[in-house]
């Protein structure tokens, strides 16, 4: 668990490492809110259409040779970001990062792999707190490490060196979770498998909606995301070392969260009452921003989101690993892993286009867009088990 946990942790920091950073060295590469966007997106974009790949890859090679091939990439997308002094050559490092993240997926594999049903809310908590974590360690190492100077230089270099470290230590440590004679057994049972394509696979395994959330929630963590430094540099005049503070001490309450009281929440309020009362704290946070004046109350808000969609993950990740037939969940985890960088690429763009259309209220309340699809799928979900508990009991 600590190899899978830093592995992912170091999968996500390629994605936000740029955040802060973009908004004030975006004038001297030549780009604009709408490129700082589309940066953002690029790495996800490939993420996406990589991620079933890499669960696929699982499948037939095992977890750990996996997780080594991308971490070995990602050491190399770092050493590109550290050089990267145009405008072209960003995106080429971000687009080569997307193409190498497909840990995340393959983690979540390896813990459904090793994990009773029901301690997997609790062990996915703590994945899902790498992703925390690394999705806003990202974006804390960027600024800090960063500077005023606002360079993608030393960011790069220390995330490459975190890089090979997670590699060497994998190499040394990481168990394999799919043994050769389960990988048979795997095989065994696709070959006697109808084909069927990965939307069917997802059909049948009563996934679609819920892999579907995977887009929701990480097209709301994104959006904060992008849209929180750009907020704060306009109205308070912060620099990449502030905005870099913020995520980090964001990082550490989403690791306590996820990793120390996940599984007591779970217990306390169910699953569907921990996403029920994630998507509200993700609601208000959206309110408070759209009206924000001070650094507080936007300080408030981006903390509402991010702890709100944090409650959301490892929850999701429980969800989806029970529904998933053992011959398919590499598939599937890979799938949901994709589906969230889908949602990484979309929440920019839209927030993008909202904020240079509409201005900054108009982007954070669209926000709220998200929130609603959760609330009616959530809704949905659990009238329908209502249905099935009272047709079981008749």
């Amino acid at each position: 668990m600590p190899i899978l946990f830093i592995t992912v942790v170091i999968d996500l920091i390629g994605f936000g490492i740029v955040i802060p950073i973009l908004p004030f060295i975006a004038p001297e590469l030549g780009a604009d809110e709408m490129d700082i966007a589309l940066i953002i997106a690029s790495h996800s974009i490939l993420a996406g259409l990589s991620g079933p790949f890499w669960g696929r890859l699982s499948d037939k090679i095992g977890r750990k040779p996996v997780m080594l091939i991308c971490l070995a990439g990602a050491a190399l997308s770092y050493l590109m970001l550290a050089f990267s002094h145009t405008l072209w050559m960003v995106y080429m490092a971000r687009i080569f990062a997307g193409a190498m993240s497909g840990n995340f997926g393959v983690a979540s594999a390896m813990v459904a792999d090793m994990s009773k049903p029901e301690d997997r809310a609790k062990f996915m908590g703590i994945i899902g707190a790498a992703f925390g974590v690394g999705m806003v360690i990202g974006p804390f190492l960027g600024g800090f490490l960063g500077g005023e100077e606002a360079s993608f230089f030393l960011p790069g270099i220390v995330s490459m060196g975190l890089s090979l470290t997670a590699m060497l230590a994998g190499a040394l440590f990481l168990k394999e979770t799919l043994s050769p004679e389960q990988r048979t057994e795997h095989s065994q049972m696709q070959a006697a498998a109808p084909v069927q394509s990965l939307w069917q696979i997802v059909k049948s395994s009563g996934n679609r909606l819920l892999v579907f959330q995977y887009f929701i929630q990480n097209s709301t963590h994104s959006t904060v995301s992008y849209l929180f430094p750009l907020w704060v540099g306009v109205y308070l005049g912060w620099g990449a070392k502030e905005v870099g503070m913020v995520f980090g001490a964001m990082g550490l309450l989403m690791a306590v969260l996820q990793a120390g009281l996940i599984g007591r929440i779970v217990k306390l309020l169910g699953e569907w009452g921990v996403l029920v009362t994630g998507i509200s704290l993700s609601a208000i946070g959206f309110v408070v921003s759209a009206f924000a004046a001070t650094d507080v109350t936007i300080v408030v808000g981006f903390f509402a989101v991010i702890t709100g969609a944090t409650l959301c993950t490892p929850v999701l990740n429980s969800l989806v690993s029970k529904r998933t037939p053992f011959m398919h969940r590499g598939r599937i985890m890979g799938t949901t892993s994709s589906t969230s960088a889908w949602g990484r690429m979309f929440g920019p763009i839209m927030a993008g286009v909202l904020l240079s259309q509409f201005g900054y209220t108009v982007a954070w309340l669209g926000g709220l867009l998200f929130c609603i699809w959760s609330a009616s799928w959530i809704a949905t979900e659990i009238l329908g088990l209502k249905k099935q508990r009272e047709h079981d009991a008749v």
